[in-house]
């Protein structure tokens, strides 16, 4: 199985079954994104204790790369320290609007690395980073909405 495989089959399963895709009721961050171009439309929750990230979920509707990344994203970034949720934003946002080769450089992204081909179409990059720019905003209590524009 190849890469765009890979992608293609990811992308379809978190589209089809996102994971985390719900409210959290004691959220202690949110934040709201909108993506102009393609009509994405997220918010992003997070329970944060003692500096890490206890619990993720998302709610909205969106493109097949926006529902998938937000969904993938929410998964990654469960029980990681809010230091570790910022560099894994950096590497992944790298990864699918950085230089080239930029790929090969975050081997640990896991199955984040299916969104290195998003590169190939700019427009798409939005929708891809989009649930990733609103996690930043929810961690900063961001009261505006996120948007990719």
């Amino acid at each position: 199985m190849d890469l765009r495989d890979l992608y293609q089959e990811t992308i379809l399963d978190h589209t089809k079954r996102p994971r985390n895709f719900r409210r959290i009721e004691n959220a202690t961050h949110h934040a709201d994104g909108h993506n102009r171009l393609c009509g994405d439309r997220l918010t992003v929750y997070l329970r944060v204790e003692d500096g890490r990230v206890v619990d993720a979920s998302f709610q909205g509707a969106g493109c097949a790369i926006s529902t998938a990344s937000a969904s993938l994203m929410t998964e990654a970034i469960k029980g990681k320290t809010l230091d570790e949720v910022h560099a894994l934003f950096g590497r992944f946002h790298d990864v699918v609007a950085g230089p080239d080769g930029a790929a090969a450089a975050a081997p640990d992204l896991g199955k984040l690395a299916v969104f290195a081909g998003v590169r190939e179409f700019p427009v798409r990059v939005k929708c891809a980073t989009l649930s990733w720019h609103t996690v930043e905003a929810a961690l900063k209590k961001q009261d505006t909405p996120v948007s990719t524009e």
